[in-house]
């Protein structure tokens, strides 16, 4: 891969998503597009990610049979068929259909982009794709914006997520990112681990979220008369 030289910026939460210029990446590594990454494998037609439910509820209207996925406060949303969570979605229910997808953190980041000149989105399942495609399209400026938890208050596993995009296109890999990724089992994940919290956070979707580098496709966010649509580009 080549090194990229241009301008790199790490931003923060809803608020960096409205700063973001050049080609914005949004971070979301607990869960979603870590999930929207494991859809697309498991053969979704195409997933619309959407700001609001309300939003949600109308898209599903004019797209009978879409699958709605999402959650408010971690938990899955009322009457949708499923949460944010990729070990609780199999394939069969999303091979060959629409996929509505609505969260409080990454979905709220690309509905807050104003300014940027491209969207994709990232995670660590993805990474490496995500620093490759990037270093193809040698853009003059990028924005990491990690997403945090509801877009308002840091998250770990985000910003780790950018520190190791950055460095791969630094053509400086993180030597401890494997290591790293497994401590947030005690930082960013922990709550992944508590039986109190599993009924919302299955444990499968920690180690699910932290697998490095799985798929070699980035998620390029496109908009169209119904809504932004997550279009998988191999690279």
């Amino acid at each position: 891969m080549i090194p990229y030289e241009g301008t790199i910026r790490t931003l923060h939460l809803i608020e960096g998503a409205k700063q973001a210029r050049g080609l914005c990446v949004i971070i979301d590594v607990f869960r979603a597009f870590s999930l929207e990454c494991y859809l697309t494998d498991r053969g979704a037609a195409q997933i619309r990610p959407v700001g609001s439910v309300e939003e949600t509820l109308r898209l599903h209207q004019k797209l009978p049979g879409s699958v709605l996925i999402g959650e408010r406060g971690g938990a899955r949303i009322e009457g949708f068929d499923f949460g944010n969570s990729p070990s609780t979605v199999p394939a069969d229910a999303v091979r060959d259909r629409i996929v509505l997808h609505t969260t409080s953190a990454g979905t709220q980041g690309i509905v807050n982009v104003t300014h940027a000149g491209e969207i994709i989105t990232g995670s660590l399942v993805n990474a490496k794709a995500v620093a490759a495609y990037i270093a193809k399209r040698q853009p003059e400026e990028v924005s990491l914006v990690c997403m945090g938890n509801a877009g308002v208050a840091p998250a770990e596993e985000d910003e780790l997520c950018a520190a190791y995009i950055e460095s791969l296109l630094r053509g400086n890999p993180l030597p401890d990112i494997d290591q790293r990724a497994t401590r947030l089992r005690q930082g960013g994940g922990a709550h992944f681990f508590d039986p109190l919290w599993q009924h919302i956070y299955p444990e499968a979707d920690f180690h699910l979220c932290i697998r490095r580098d799985q798929f070699s496709f980035v998620l390029r966010v496109e908009k169209d008369a119904l809504g932004f649509l997550s279009r998988p580009i191999p690279v």
